[in-house]
């Protein structure tokens, strides 16, 4: 598959990214080498291997869920940039 100029700039255009010429050509050389990297490792025979998400063995690292205390409403407001009574005050963003 052939990546052009015109398809890295519309990824650009869609990220709202500004990419000068030589970086779009630049992008859509290594963008075409990792499209023909992929298409290489499609001719792999993979049947009989079991997916994996890790290289290694995992175990949960996840600590054990125990009710605590919380830490209270004066220390969760402490560093709030903004406060009214009892909430966070943030600046309204849709009008």
């Amino acid at each position: 598959m052939k990546i052009s100029v015109v398809d890295v700039e519309q990824v650009a255009r869609l990220a709202r990214l500004e990419l000068t010429f030589e970086e779009k050509e630049l992008f859509a050389t290594q963008m075409d080498a990792i499209l023909d990297y992929v298409e290489k490792l499609k001719e792999l025979n993979t049947e009989g291997i079991i997916p994996t998400s890790h290289a290694v063995p995992m175990e949960n690292a996840f600590r054990e869920d125990l009710v605590m205390p919380s830490i209270g409403l004066a220390k969760a407001l402490a560093n709030a940039p903004g406060r009214s009574d009892n909430f966070f005050s943030v600046p309204k963003v849709i009008e």
